[in-house]
């Protein structure tokens, strides 16, 4: 087994698209292909995951309690972001569809995307084609909008979507 060097951020989507299927039997080469990232990425991601014990040693079943430690704890530490200029996008953070009705702000966050209809502050990405991935799984883009509330959000709104992702990671 490699050495582990430490997460990258396509870990994270990676690990949420896995708790995005359920209990769907997945290969690397599907979330390769749904995420828009090579395979042998896929592959060193699981590794590290692995490795991190974020997935389980068969690299099939995320450790969910873990994740979610991770993500209320650590994320703003390892994958810190500050709001970028304005731009046309996908809403995230605590401007996605679902968590408009926790918040009310005038502050509206984005991942900068050409076909994006809404306009906001940009928020990067865990990786370059993400927007793209999420507009096929909706349960995938509330994750990564919630982890991006950790992210970029006050202590008010990350307890609510550490809650909210409590909900999904641990039912």
């Amino acid at each position: 087994m490699r050495k582990h060097n430490g997460m990258r951020p396509q870990d994270i989507p990676i690990l949420l698209k896995i708790v995005s299927l359920g209990k769907t039997l997945w290969q690397a080469k599907d979330l390769a292909q749904t995420l828009f990232i090579s395979s042998s990425e896929v592959s060193e991601s699981l590794n590290r995951s692995s490795i991190a014990g974020l997935i389980d040693y068969n690299k099939k079943r995320v450790n969910r309690q873990s994740l979610l430690e991770f993500l209320e704890h650590g994320i703003h530490y390892v994958f810190p972001q500050q709001p970028g200029s304005m731009t046309n996008g996908i809403p995230t953070a605590h401007s996605h569809p679902y968590l408009r009705q926790f918040f009310d702000s005038d502050v509206f966050y984005v991942w900068s995307d050409l076909h994006g209809k809404e306009r906001g502050l940009s928020i990067e990405p865990f990786y370059p084609k993400q927007a793209s991935a999420v507009k096929n799984d909706e349960t995938l883009y509330k994750l990564l909008a919630l982890v991006d509330v950790i992210r970029v959000g006050r202590q008010r709104e990350i307890n609510l979507a550490v809650k909210e992702l409590s909900k999904i990671l641990l039912s």
